[in-house]
């Protein structure tokens, strides 16, 4: 598959789950999860320390949402990116996106041996629709440069 083509993919699943949200509100995990709630997505918040994220239900694991997702944004460290790899693949989850700087070989390889399709080294925001100004313009950059997915 095309790293376009999962893109689109996962971006056509409706119910979402992002995990690495903060309790603080200002990390990227909560603006990638309120501009997707915004864009229409139902979103999960996953962070097992804490109870609530702007005022919503936040789960500590993948295996406590109420129902399974479609697919998993992971915004943490590689390290722990892994391990929500393993969550997905027990939970039934098959759409995998690995925002920018959560991404490691290992976690790119557990997906692949897995059969789960998977996004990295792309940020969501460039590709949900509708994107913001600012997403837009690095979009139109990374075509003009040649680092859009194809």
């Amino acid at each position: 598959m095309t790293m376009r083509a999962a893109i689109e993919g996962f971006l056509s699943q409706k119910n979402l789950a992002v995990v690495g949200v903060s309790r603080s509100g200002k990390k990227f995990g909560n603006t990638a999860y309120q501009e997707l709630k915004a864009k229409g997505y139902r979103v999960f918040p996953v962070n097992p320390h804490a109870e609530t994220v702007d005022g919503d239900v936040c789960y500590a694991s993948l295996k406590e949402l109420p129902e399974t997702v479609g697919g998993v944004l992971i915004v943490v460290p590689p390290k722990e990116t892994e391990r929500v790899i393993h969550e997905a693949v027990d939970t039934g989850v098959r759409w995998i996106w690995m925002q920018r700087g959560a991404e490691s070989e290992e976690a790119i390889r557990l997906c692949e041996d897995h059969g789960l399709n998977v996004v990295h080294g792309q940020c969501i925001l460039m590709f949900a629709e509708p994107s913001g100004v600012p997403h837009r313009l690095h979009r139109w950059i990374w075509k003009l440069i040649g680092r859009l997915p194809r």
